[in-house]
This record gives structure tokens, C-alpha cells and sequence, in this order.
């Protein structure tokens, strides 16, 4: 059960790390924040997945189910409030056709009071009505 969005103080590095042109972490708000809080669309599925991955950060579940496809969405997210999300890596983006991409990516959780834990997973998207969405994912070893 969530306590609501969590909130950012001014401008920090985005939670989903993803690097500029100079290696460092972009901004919050040119990165994810321009999916979380307005009303542009993911360019591409990797950036799709990226945002989904700060929306669990933020505990963001509009934003969650707002971009997951209607034929697998649930009623709902759960969010772990106690735990911290420790980093997310990309290990893989593929685009198979116009419309279909995976990425494969580790994200890492540490729940309150447990060992840490990561999930590896291939998350499948599709673009439509020129929009990319989030449509389910694969565990990996």
C-alpha cells in the first residue's frame, strides 16, 4: 500500500541514472521527469522503461498504469514504502519492428530490515497510436 508519490527537492539526478553526453547522470527533469510530469510521451521503449523505473522510485502509480498496455494493466500497483530502490542498469534495448521492442534491465531493491534483491527481467512494449507501452515482462536468472 502507498502513502502517495514521494516528492523531489528541486532538480536531482534522475533516479533511472541514464548518463549525458558527458557521463554524468541527467537532471531529473531532463530525463524522466518530462514523461512523470507532463504530458510528452516516452520517445521509445528503453525511455519508456527508464520512466517506469523512476515511477516505482516515486511511487508514481498514475503515471505506472497510465503507460501500461490495456490488455495486461492491473487495477492497481503495490509499492513497498519501507524499502529503497538501490539502481537500475540496461543491459539490453531491441527493436524488432516498429511497433515491438524489449529491454532487459537489472533494477536493484532493498527492502527495510532484509537483503537487497534485483530484478532481472525482458519487458516487452508496443508502440500504438504513436505511443510505445509497457505490455509485460520475463524474470531472468
Amino acid at each position: 500500500m502507498s502513502l502517495g508519490p514521494l516528492a523531489l527537492q528541486g532538480d536531482p539526478p534522475c533516479p533511472c541514472a541514464r548518463a549525458g553526453t558527458h557521463g554524468k547522470p541527467l537532471r531529473f527533469s531532463a530525463c524522466c521527469g518530462r514523461y512523470l510530469e507532463g504530458e510528452t510521451p516516452a520517445p521509445d521503449a528503453q525511455s519508456l522503461m527508464r520512466s517506469r523505473y523512476s515511477a516505482f522510485v516515486l511511487q508514481r502509480e498514475a503515471y505506472l498504469l497510465g503507460t501500461w498496455h490495456a490488455s495486461t494493466r492491473p487495477a492497481q500497483v503495490g509499492f513497498d514504502t519501507t524499502g529503497k530502490w538501490l539502481g537500475l542498469e540496461v543491459r539490453k534495448a531491441l527493436v524488432s519492428s516498429p511497433t515491438d521492442a524489449e529491454v532487459e534491465f537489472i533494477a536493484r531493491f532493498k527492502p527495510q530490515g532484509a537483503s537487497a534483491w534485483r530484478l532481472h527481467q525482458r519487458s516487452r512494449f508496443v508502440q500504438q497510436d504513436g505511443r510505445w507501452w509497457y505490455v509485460d515482462g520475463v524474470q531472468l536468472a
